[in-house]
């Protein structure tokens, strides 16, 4: 029987021994490409039934096209998010899409180190530390156990955050559309997401990056917040309004901000750029405030994780291709 061909884009020198081993245990015929998928590079993917992608690169109608034009008919991206694809074109053209799923431990642990450093100002003392400034004038923290905390999106990560936080003697509070009954032993699900933004001391977001919550911080959102409010996000960029985020916090609105993910981070991420002048303003900006932490979309990135996304990623194209359900397919 002929193997499944597979072309895997972006790969990382963590990734290929995963991505080796798992196609000699599957029986895969895989091509390995380290450069991200362009239009310009899509000549890489002919002859292959299933692609897998990182999340750097967004994935348009026209590359999309070209993909099936050589034969494509099942791409997975080696992410749990998958707004960087073409979602309803794929559909359109008979492209079948995949997630790839992995433990909610590391980014929910991530989360909890980012409300932590915020609330005890670790960004200054780390600044100061590098000079031998030991003074604790500016440094006064806040206790993660005294914080009233709002959980937007209830979902794996969500849940999980929820659990460890309880370790903490918060008061919690979640809203997601789809309400989990484990949630309630552990937090209060409210009835409007205002409800978060008006009653909580700290927001963090678990949610996927659609449409209709593109933005759904925002400059409003902020002024229905508590003065000092901190904001960690490490689901997507888009969930954010940057411009407005980097206007409360000049005005004090936000009293500090987690963030493992930004907008327009395409192109930034996973590269070694510290020769470079960065185009990212609005990066630049948020990263000279003493009250933030920018951490490059890193809160996946364990063992753990690294090799159950690469795994289902692979399993993902071969399921659809053996025509057996696939529980990581986007309907």
């Amino acid at each position: 029987m002929e193997k499944i061909k597979i072309c895997s884009f972006c790969v990382k020198k963590d990734e290929e021994v995963v991505l080796k081993e798992t196609a000699e245990e599957k029986q895969i015929d895989l091509k390995l490409v380290w450069a991200e998928p362009t239009l310009e590079n899509a000549f890489e993917v002919e002859g292959c039934l299933g692609v897998t992608i990182s999340g750097l690169s967004y994935i348009s109608d026209k590359m999309l096209d070209a993909y099936y034009e050589y034969g494509v008919r099942f791409l997975s991206t080696r992410t749990r998010g998958y707004n960087h694809i073409d979602i309803e074109h794929a559909k359109k053209i008979g492209i079948r899409v995949s997630y790839a799923t992995y433990p909610p431990d590391s980014v929910a642990e991530f989360t909890v180190m980012l409300m932590l450093m915020c609330l005890r100002n670790y960004k200054q003392q780390l600044w100061r530390g590098q000079v031998n400034d030991f003074d604790l004038i500016g440094l006064k923290g806040r206790n993660l156990s005294r914080m009233t905390v709002g959980i937007l999106g209830t979902g794996q990560i969500g849940f999980r955050v929820i659990q460890y936080l309880s370790g903490f003697g918060c008061k919690i509070y979640a809203y997601d559309v789809y309400r989990s009954e484990s949630v309630k032993e552990y937090a209060d699900y409210v009835e409007n997401v205002q409800e978060i933004y008006q009653k909580c001391d700290l927001i963090t977001l678990h949610m996927p990056l659609f449409e209709s919550n593109f933005h759904m911080i925002d400059e409003k959102a902020m002024a229905q917040m508590k003065d000092g409010v901190v904001l960690i996000n490490t689901a997507r960029g888009g969930l954010i309004d940057t411009k407005a985020l980097i206007k409360g916090l000049e005005t004090g609105k936000v009293g500090a901000a987690g963030l493992d993910v930004i907008e327009d981070e395409f192109g930034l991420y996973y590269k070694d750029l510290k020769s470079k002048c960065l185009s990212k303003h609005d990066l630049c900006i948020l990263r000279s405030f003493p009250n933030v932490v920018v951490t490059p979309h890193m809160a996946f990135y364990t063992d753990q994780a690294v090799s159950d996304m690469v795994k289902n990623s692979i399993l993902s194209c071969c399921l659809n291709e053996r025509g057996e359900e696939n529980p990581w397919e986007v309907k």
